[in-house]
Order: structure tokens, then sequence, then C-alpha cells
């Protein structure tokens, strides 16, 4: 069974500046205004059927609209799932006001380490405060980019996080279209850190699925801050994909499944929620993906 998804990125903000960071500089600004969040809550209104919502940016919690239109307003609005992808500098009031908003409608909370900004300690001690005011039913996942020649920094960070019942998702860096390199000596910590084979509920080694019937595009889809979307993120990437724009009233989901052209899936969020035959798992609420 497929959990219908949006990874919809609420504004492209970021208020960190990570040296290894995916997106280019010069999307990682800029914020929807009051029309436009207006106008994304009427589309999720008209969305037909159940969705996750997975909120991305940039940092949602960046833009004040965050929690004082956009949560509110898919709570009352729409019958759908919410989760959220945040780096969680946000204030602990506001992360609380979050898992307050969203009691029994939250689905999983991605929370990114950033050890370039935060030591493992605060992070973990902040990430088990708001984990424990979120709705029981929710899932928790704390996700780290294993930066080459870094290695031992998340080894000790995932020692830290355990210690507070807080499991850690490690993420392969990405660079361009495909992944960084890694040191031979840094092999067995590779290794320690991902273990053997990981699937994509364990680890995101941003596999290939070339050649897999996939439903990107038609149970799942990408939202950018501008309204337009785009079936999967490496769709995107190649221009290949466009579904319209939610704004201007010209999206529409694909009708059946593709077979994957592509050589990378830098996210497991298709593979976790059951968009790609064959791989990962029945349902996102089953799992703990990124």
């Amino acid at each position: 069974m497929r959990q219908k998804t949006v990874e919809w990125q609420v504004a492209g903000h970021c208020n960190y500046d990570c040296s290894y960071c995916i997106q280019k500089p010069s999307s990682r600004v800029g914020r929807p205004d009051e029309s436009a969040v207006a106008g994304f809550l009427d589309f999720f209104e008209r969305l037909p059927g159940r969705w996750e919502i997975k909120m991305t940016g940039g940092e949602p919690f960046a833009f004040k609209d965050f929690l004082n239109a956009i949560v509110p307003g898919l709570i009352t609005r729409t019958p759908h799932t919410l989760s959220v992808l945040t780096n969680l500098s946000a204030p602990l009031p506001s992360l609380q006001r979050f898992a307050t908003l969203t009691r029994g409608r939250v689905g999983i909370v991605s929370a990114s380490l950033h050890l370039e900004t935060v030591t493992a300690a605060e992070f973990a001690d902040k990430a088990a405060r708001f984990r424990d005011a979120l709705d029981p039913g929710a899932r928790f996942v704390v996700n780290s980019v294993l930066v080459p020649g870094r290695l031992d920094a998340v080894l000790a960070a995932r020692d830290v996080l355990a210690a507070r019942g807080l499991r850690l998702f490690p993420q392969l860096m990405k660079v361009g279209g495909g992944l960084a390199t890694y040191a031979d000596a840094e092999r067995a910590t590779l290794h320690e850190l991902l273990g053997d084979q990981p699937g994509p509920e364990r680890a995101n080694v941003s596999p290939s699925y070339f050649g897999r019937r996939c439903w990107t595009g038609v149970d799942y889809f990408v939202l950018l801050q501008d309204g337009d979307a785009w079936s999967c993120r490496t769709a995107r990437r190649h221009r290949a994909g466009y579904l319209g724009n939610a704004l201007a009233g010209t999206f529409a989901l694909q009708t059946d499944a593709r077979v994957c052209p592509w050589a990378i899936c830098p996210c497991t969020v298709p593979a976790n929620r059951g968009m790609i035959e064959g791989v990962g798992t029945a349902s996102a609420l089953e799992a703990v993906p990124s």
C-alpha cells in the first residue's frame, strides 16, 4: 500500500549555511507572501484523498507564517497528516506549539543534526524534549550528513543521541548529481554508522532504482515555494516530470507509474512510502524514514 505524500518546500529561507548543503545558496532564500500562503491552503483543501504533507525548507520554523497560518490552516481545513523536516533551531516553545497544534495529526518529525552549528549534547536535549511533547503516535528520527573527514564526530554524536533514546538516521553526503568520495581510512567508520547494506528505513545511501516501476508523480510529488510541482527531486533536477503549478491552477498528477530512468534517488521518502515497486515499506507511519 502506498502512502500518498507531498514534500512541500514551505519556504526557501534557511537560517543555517552548512558547508555541505546540497541546495545552492540561491535556492535557500525567499518566503511565500500572504496571498501565496492562502493559495497553498486552498490547494491542499482541494487535494483529494488523505495525504502526508512533509513540510521542508529551507527551515520551516524560520518562516513566521509556518506556525501562525500554515499549520493551523492545514489542521482546520484538510484531513491530511503533517510531517516536518527541521534543523531544530527554533525555540523550544515554538516546537512545543507545533506539537500541540498537530496532536492527533502528526506523522513523522525529522530533526537534522548539523554539527557545524550545534553540539550533539544540546541538540539531543532539545530533540528529546520536543519528542516528548509530540503526540505519542508520532515518529521521531534524527538525521545527519556523513561529511568526509568528520565521521568520528557523527559516531560520537550517535552515542549521545542514543543515551536520550534518539535514533540516528545517517545520510551519505551528496555532491552535484552524485555522492561524495570517502577515504579508504574512513571505510570502517562508515560501516559502523551504516551497517551492512542498509535499506531506506535505516539510512540514506542514495541508491539507484533505475528500471523499477515508480509511482512518484502519481501518489507522490515535490511542491516548491513558488507553487511549481515535480514528480520527484531527481526529475526536477533534470527538468523532467513537471506537474504544473499549484497556485496557478495548472497542477495535474500523472495517471500511472513509470519506469525510473535515473541513476540516483537522493532521498528515502519515495522508497519508504511504497512508491518504488519492490522497495521500502507499506506505510510511512510504520517506518522511520528521513
